[in-house]
């Protein structure tokens, strides 16, 4: 199981992260500073670090900058707020081997973390047809199937239902679940993933998202 180190000093970010990378199969550890990044760097107990450039006491340039200088060669994947063409460039020749802009979606970051790592991507992507008991979802036309009954989806209740196929059982947060369906940027406060629940519930049966009280949804 790989161990991922998160270097950042933002909070909900750290809990966004946390959430989805361990939901992913990931162990996960957490710094907020650049001296501590650097110190858990040195240690060599993570097979990745995501690192945010903006890290008090060392930025995330000069973390970088002395990792790779002392050898350390952890793949990195930078997060940062800085997204222009001279800060990408500055991050990849600091020894970054990716680089995502904020606001980001997760969906992206997961990709390139598994690439980072030579994972082999979902195959359930590659898949045309995605399918739990009676309950189907095609990819290509974007039509949901219950039992013999076919089901026409809005865009965003496809994405939901979706995400839902791919991890049957799973409990799904709503901050999962609103980073899938609508982006990390999506307001967290917003009860838009229980509307929306409701309104698959009609379509796919009542029964079929269950809600787990304080932790989020699960495709029964």
């Amino acid at each position: 199981m790989n161990r991922i180190l998160i270097a950042e000093d933002d909070a909900r970010i750290v809990s966004f992260l946390q959430k989805g990378l361990q939901a992913a199969g990931f162990v996960t550890s957490h710094v907020g500073d650049g001296h501590s990044a650097l110190e858990a760097m040195r240690s060599g107990d993570h097979d990745l670090v995501v690192l945010d450039i903006g890290l008090p006491l060392m930025d995330g340039f000069e973390v970088l900058t002395t990792a790779r200088g002392s050898g350390i060669t952890t793949p990195v994947v930078v997060l940062t707020a800085r997204d222009s063409v001279d800060d990408t460039v500055l991050g990849l020749e600091s020894g970054a081997n990716d680089y995502l802009a904020k606001p980001f979606h997760f969906a992206e970051l997961l990709a390139r973390i598994r690439i980072r790592l030579g994972e082999v991507g979902d195959a359930v992507d590659a898949a045309p047809v995605l399918r739990h008991r009676d309950l189907s979802l095609d990819l290509l036309t974007r039509v949901a199937t219950v039992g013999e009954e076919s089901v026409e989806l809005t865009s965003r209740e496809f994405a939901m239902l979706k995400v839902f196929l791919k991890h049957p059982g799973q409990v799904l947060s709503r901050e999962q679940i609103l980073d899938h369906v609508w982006g990390y940027d999506f307001d967290p406060a917003s009860n838009v993933v229980d509307v929306y629940v409701r309104t698959l519930r009609r379509k796919i049966g009542t029964d079929r998202l269950v809600t787990v009280r304080g932790a989020g949804y699960r495709l029964s």
